[in-house]
């Protein structure tokens, strides 16, 4: 920091010290008719196992 001048303040100014901002919540890509969600990482939700166990298939449950 000596090197070029600066200052604590200065990189306080420059808003060094913030915290990141959070990540986006993941998009939701199954749903189902009673608003069950799922963003399709993770263990599939018993709402869409069922479903698919009982031969449906997941790609009816797709948004968008």
């Amino acid at each position: 920091m000596a090197d070029y001048g600066l200052t604590p303040e200065d990189l306080d100014a420059a808003d060094c010290f913030a915290p990141p901002p959070p990540p986006p919540p993941p998009a939701v890509c199954y749903g189902n008719a009673e608003g069950l969600t799922w963003d399709g990482q993770g263990e599939m939700p018993s709402w869409l196992k069922q479903a698919v166990n009982a031969g449906q298939s997941v790609e009816l449950y797709r948004v968008g």
